[in-house]
């Protein structure tokens, strides 16, 4: 069993996270879940941004 598990994972590419997670929603047919992670990142990137010299910019958009 332990042989098979090793075979297993060598036989994976290691492309990290963001391949998991396209190679998961592939597999398992979830591509709902593309635009929520696209809003989750875009989100997270504005409050990153609102943090530094630009914030001026970004609150006149809204």
């Amino acid at each position: 069993m332990d042989k098979d598990f090793r075979e297993l994972s060598e036989q994976r590419s290691h492309s990290g996270i963001v391949g998991e997670l396209v190679g998961f929603m592939k597999h398992n047919k979830k591509w709902w879940l593309t635009p929520i992670i696209l809003m989750l990142l875009l989100l997270g990137a504005l409050i990153v941004i609102g943090g530094t010299g630009a914030a001026p910019f970004i609150y006149t958009l809204f």
